[in-house]
C-alpha cells in the first residue's frame, strides 16, 4: 500500500522524498523503453486521448461508435451518389444507406445516437438531376 503524507509535511517535499527513496532503492531501473526515443505521436501536438488510440489501433477496433461511423458513411453515400454517372446508381448508392441506417434505427447499438433518418430516394434524384443540368 502506498505510504500515506503525514500531516503537516509539505506535499511536494513529501512527494520529492518518495522518488528519492524509490530511486535509491533502483526502482527507475532497466523500465521497459529507458534510452529510447517517444514514439511520433507522443512528440507532435499533444492528445490526452493518444493512449485509448493506440491501443485502439492495436486491438484492431475502430476509433468511432457504430452509430457515427454509419452517419460518415451515410453523408459518403450522399456524396457519391450526388456525383453518380447514373440515376441508377444513384438509386443503388441510397438504397443500400437507407437499410443500413434503418436497421440502425431498429436495432440501436450502445453509444450516441444515430442523429439520422433515411434519406428520400426521390430527392436525392432531383438533387442529382438539378446537378447534372448545371454542368
Amino acid at each position: 500500500m502506498t505510504e500515506r503524507k503525514p500531516p503537516g509535511v509539505d506535499f511536494e517535499s513529501w512527494v520529492d522524498k518518495q522518488i528519492r527513496d524509490a530511486e535509491r532503492r533502483g526502482e527507475f531501473e532497466r523500465l521497459p523503453g529507458v534510452g529510447e526515443p517517444l514514439p511520433p505521436e507522443i512528440e507532435s501536438t499533444y492528445d490526452e486521448l493518444w493512449w485509448i488510440k493506440r491501443k485502439m489501433a492495436r486491438e484492431g477496433f475502430s476509433v468511432l461508435p457504430p452509430a457515427l461511423a454509419l452517419r460518415k458513411e451515410a453523408e459518403d453515400a450522399l456524396e457519391a451518389a450526388l456525383a453518380a454517372p447514373s440515376e441508377r446508381i444513384v438509386r443503388k448508392i441510397i438504397g443500400e444507406i437507407n437499410d443500413k441506417v434503418r436497421e440502425m434505427m431498429f436495432k440501436p447499438p450502445p453509444g450516441p445516437p444515430l442523429g439520422k433518418k433515411p434519406y428520400d430516394v426521390e430527392d436525392v434524384v432531383r438533387q442529382w438531376r438539378e446537378r447534372r443540368a448545371d454542368h
